[in-house]
């Protein structure tokens, strides 16, 4: 795994890609305290464990993988 900060709100995961549809994200107990959308869908009465992804994060990882610095394994 691989660490992916958040362009947006500076959050830091873990990340692995399997391929380019299936990712492995491991989120920070922080995420629900740094992260807006994470922040807002809490507030909301959502529990962060039902929470895939953010936006914002989504494209980080994207980023990530297009400038190599998230590799796709096997790829």
């Amino acid at each position: 795994m691989r660490p992916v900060e958040c362009a947006t709100c500076g959050n830091q995961v873990l990340c692995e890609k399997f391929s380019r549809a299936h990712t492995s994200v491991q989120w920070t107990a922080e995420a629900a305290v740094v992260c807006a959308e994470f922040r807002d869908r809490v507030s909301e009465g959502a529990t962060t464990a039902r929470i895939r992804t953010c936006r914002a994060l989504r494209s980080s990882i994207e980023r990530a993988v297009d400038d190599g610095t998230l590799e796709i394994a096997d790829a």
